[in-house]
């Protein structure tokens, strides 16, 4: 039982760093060509009206992320917020496949070379990677609840 819980922390562990990795990596790219990256964000006719606002929050966002998940008290809630936000990335990026005619990319770095059904399987990858981080983490706190033995009935 013990060798399990101990493959679960590398894989946990795994993922975190995978996902600070991803995210300091995506954010930096962003910030350092910060200009490109907003003309970018604003040639989508869906994030048009917030071009400003978003340009300067999914960076800021990414790096929060990234922090979260490097403070073990905060593991849970950043591994959350990286579910989320990969996922909200992945509708955006389905969305534009499907219903836009434009499709330009704001991502940054080596991740805007890949094609965009790449991109949706890198994206549901990471998705499939928090969500498991999550049940491993829950897991956790579920093996330390007991039930007392002698319950009143």
């Amino acid at each position: 039982m013990k060798i399990n819980s101990k493959y679960k922390n590398i894989l946990l562990e795994f993922i975190c760093f995978l996902y600070i990795l991803l995210f300091v990596y995506a954010a930096m790219s962003k910030l350092l060509v910060f200009d490109e990256f907003k003309i970018q964000i604003g040639q989508s006719a869906m994030l048009t009206p917030f071009t400003s606002i978003v340009a300067w929050a999914i960076p800021s966002l990414e790096i929060l992320i990234a922090l979260l998940l490097i403070i073990p008290r905060f593991k849970l809630l950043g591994l959350f917020a990286a579910f989320n936000l990969m996922v909200m990335f992945t509708a955006y990026i389905f969305i534009i496949l499907n219903f836009s005619n434009d499709v330009p990319c704001s991502c940054g770095g080596v991740i805007e070379k890949l094609g965009w059904t790449e991109h949706l399987i890198f994206n549901i990858a990471f998705v499939i990677l928090a969500f498991i981080g999550i049940l491993i983490i829950n897991g956790q706190k579920n093996s330390y609840v007991t039930t007392p033995k002698y319950a009143l009935s």
